[in-house]
Order: structure tokens, then C-alpha cells, then sequence
């Protein structure tokens, strides 16, 4: 087992016992994890980071699967300006790879926003630390996981 796995496990694990991590087909995207869990791809919660260009922070957006971060509604939220970065600082900080990256689990505390669209279904799902392995639950649980700041700053894509 990946040292990412036993990471997000073990986070699952001491939140909430009943959480359970599934394994699925290679999903490195929305659209296949939804098509493997035969699930809507809006109820897949990618994990997206962005970079503040003043503070060199990073901050991750949990959006739902067929949406967009709106980078000027992220500028609202974060007070400074936004970039992506790079898969070598995404693993650096997170410790997960990209396509891999869960809510919870992370090697850093990093501030996170929630997408207030996940509400809309009473189960979603997100990586569990790999390409083919997700957690599913509330978006009020997972939201709270992760402790995301429930927020408007997604767009469809």
C-alpha cells in the first residue's frame, strides 16, 4: 500500500470509522471516475491548487467534476492574485501526485474552499491518495474532512 493510501486511510480512519476506500479502474479524471463508480461526473470532488503569487501559499478548491475553479471569484477568496503550480510542489506539499490528490490527508495544513455545488447530491467522492482508489460520503462530512470553507467559485466548464 502507497504511503499516500495509508495517509488518506488513516485520516478516514480517525474522522469517521465507517468511511471505506474503494478502488476503481485508472481514473486520473472526473469523467472516468464517474464512469467507474456509475455515479454523475458533478459528484466527483476534484482536488485543484492554485499558488498565491504574494505569499507563495497554496490553496486547494474540492469543485465538483464538471466544473471549473472561476479564477476571479478564487482571487476574492484567497486576497491575492492566482496561478497554477507545478506536480514537483502539488507532491512537495500535499505528498499526493496529481490525479491522486485527496481533500484530506496531506503532508501541510493548507487552507481549502469547498464548492458549494457538491451539495446538490447526497453522496460524493474523491481521490483517496491514488489514481484508482476514492472515498465517498456526505459533502457535508467530507466538507468538514477537509475543512473546507464552503464557497461559491465554481463555473461549468
Amino acid at each position: 500500500m502507497s504511503k499516500s493510501l495509508k495517509r488518506v486511510k488513516s485520516a478516514l480512519l480517525s474522522a469517521d470509522p465507517t468511511l471505506e476506500v474503494i478502488e476503481i479502474s485508472q481514473a486520473t479524471t472526473a469523467k472516468a471516475a464517474a464512469e467507474s463508480l456509475g455515479c454523475a461526473v458533478d459528484q466527483i470532488a476534484k482536488s485543484i491548487l492554485f499558488e498565491g503569487h504574494l505569499s507563495g501559499q497554496l490553496y486547494l478548491f474540492v469543485t465538483a467534476g464538471a466544473r471549473q475553479v472561476d479564477l476571479e471569484q478564487a482571487v476574492l477568496l484567497t486576497d491575492e492574485p492566482l496561478s497554477k503550480t507545478d506536480a514537483a510542489r502539488i507532491r512537495a506539499v500535499t505528498g499526493f501526485a496529481i490525479g491522486g490528490v485527496s481533500p484530506v490527508g496531506h503532508l501541510t495544513e493548507i487552507v481549502t474552499f469547498f464548492d458549494e455545488t457538491l451539495f446538490d447530491y447526497q453522496k460524493i467522492y474523491a481521490a483517496a491518495g491514488t489514481p484508482v482508489h476514492v472515498f465517498g460520503c456526505a459533502p457535508q462530512q467530507m466538507a468538514d474532512l477537509c475543512q473546507g470553507r464552503i464557497s461559491a467559485f465554481s463555473q461549468k466548464m
